[in-house]
Order: structure tokens, then sequence, then C-alpha cells
């Protein structure tokens, strides 16, 4: 399960099982419901009491693999209710109290592709991983939200692209698309991310979420809309 882990001037938030390369009951680190209850307690933590700046990351092959296929196959009726949580998720991150830098260390893919765009700064390795909106190869539309999400963080011509095409953009593809702000090697990735964050630290407090929200506020308004039922017809 995601853990809170404080390194030097940081605070990192793993996606995955503390102490494992990889998490055995979430090797992908999808959005399973325990997982995202877990990962919402973390947040708030750091809401509450925000002293330093935050590094998303992971371990293993997958930064994250996105939605819960199995729980929307399976529960089918509780899809908007589902995705609704997702966006909750994504609002938080976009309007923490901290400076935000996401170290995508593998794959990042669908909703973890959007996950990562929620951070204030993101840096990709290189030689492994890719960052992907498969959604339209898999035959599935993006929820009013989502599309905000990534018509505001990305340029129209990677937007474009990325939503029509589900392209698997690398590191260095990522950079020049301006997904990503940098490609770092494997071994430099989280402390790369932990430079960048730290030299914001200065801004930790109410008044960065303050300003989060004022600049991110028609994209936090589209994804408090509710998903509408049948969503995916």
């Amino acid at each position: 399960m995601p853990y809170l882990n404080e390194v030097g001037d940081v605070i990192e938030l793993h996606l995955g099982a503390q102490g494992a390369e990889l998490d055995e009951s979430n090797p992908e680190n999808r959005f399973r419901l325990e997982w995202l209850d877990e990962v919402e307690r973390l947040l708030a933590e750091v809401s509450a009491d925000p002293k330093r700046p935050l590094v998303l990351t992971a371990t293993g092959k997958f930064f994250s693999n996105g939605l819960d296929t199995d729980h929307i196959f399976a529960a089918p009726d509780q899809l908007p209710a589902y995705l609704d949580r997702v966006h909750a998720l994504y609002a938080t991150i976009l309007t923490l109290p901290v400076p935000t830098v996401a170290a995508v260390n593998g794959h990042a893919f669908g909703a973890g592709a959007m996950l990562a765009l929620c951070a204030d700064h993101l840096v990709m390795r290189t030689e492994r991983g890719f960052w992907s909106l498969p959604e339209a190869a898999l035959n599935m539309p993006f929820t009013r939200g989502m599309s905000t999400l990534l018509r505001t963080r990305l340029t129209d011509r990677t937007a474009t692209e990325a939503m029509y095409t589900s392209r698997r953009y690398g590191a260095a593809d990522a950079v020049a698309a301006g997904i990503v702000d940098e490609a770092v090697e494997a071994d430099r990735l989280t402390a790369r991310a932990a430079e960048i964050a730290t030299a914001r630290a200065a801004t930790v407090g109410p008044n960065l979420a303050l300003i989060k929200r004022g600049l991110r506020g028609p994209l936090l308004a589209d994804l408090a809309v509710p998903t509408p039922a049948g969503v995916l017809s």
C-alpha cells in the first residue's frame, strides 16, 4: 500500500508498498478502492500539517497503470462514483499547500498518466517506461474533468496527439512534447525531484493552496462535476 517517507527536506509519497520493489497485491499501482483510500488519507496528512514539499513516485516497472479495470467490469453500476473519486484525487493533488514534483519511475498509463500531470513539476526516468493515454485504442472516452486536465496541462498539439492516437512517449519524447519537464537517469530520479522540490520550499503553506486554486479554477470546477451514468456507453 502507498506510504509517506521523509527524506531530507522533502516528503515522498510512494504509490507502492514499503520495502518492496513491487506491491504483490497491486504491482501496477492501479487505482483500487483501498489504494485510493490510503492515498487520500496520506495526502490529508500532508495538507493538515504542510511543512515540506512533496515528491510523488513509485518503484518497479510502473508509476501507475491507472484505473482498476477489474472493479469497473465487476461493478459497472458503480463506475460514475468511482470516477468521481479519481477526479477528487486529482483535485487534491492539484491544490496541495506544498510544492509537488512527480518522479515518474516507470510506465504511467491512462489515469496514472493524468495523475502525474497533477503535480507542479514532472521528471521522468530515461531507459525505461512510457507515458501514454490508451483510451482511444481501448475505445474508451475521457470524462469532462479528465479532458480539461489534459487540455490545461498540455499544449493543444500534444493533447490532440496523445488523446487521439494513444501514442507511447518515452522520456525524451515526453520532454520534447512538453508532457514532462526533464528526463533523468534512474539512479538520479528521486534525488533530482527532491532538488527541484526543495528549491520551492519557501512557498509551503496555505497561501500556495489559494494560488493553486485560483490558477486551476475552471479545471477544478470540471473535476467536481458528477460523472453521468453511461459514461462509457
